[in-house]
């Protein structure tokens, strides 16, 4: 499968590893490394290396299994949210337990 404008792809090296995207453009630096553009499912437009790219399928559909975040990356923001709703939900459910316990 050729890196073309449109295919889906996967970062496996340097800052942006892991991350899925769409190839958006791609640039020649000759005697240098080729850059490609690529944008993530929310939008984000991310660049690479030609090197780091491996591609994965179409622009739709992926003709492998991602994991459970499908090569988004979260904000910091994100991140904090998703950790205080689940610290959160962790202790609700300690305080109805006790709560529970103390009432037998």
């Amino acid at each position: 499968m050729k890196s073309d404008i449109g295919n889906l792809a996967l970062i496996t090296k340097g800052a942006n590893i892991g991350r899925v995207g769409v190839i958006t453009s791609k640039e020649k630096h000759p005697g240098s490394f080729d850059i490609i553009h690529l944008k993530d499912k929310k939008g984000v437009p991310f660049a690479t290396r030609s090197g780091n790219v491996f591609v994965i399928g179409d622009a739709e559909k992926a003709w492998i299994s991602l994991p459970k975040a499908k090569g988004q990356r979260s904000t910091i923001l994100e991140e904090r949210s998703e950790r205080t709703a689940a610290k959160n939900a962790k202790a609700k459910k300690a305080k109805k337990a006790a709560s529970k316990s103390a009432a037998k």
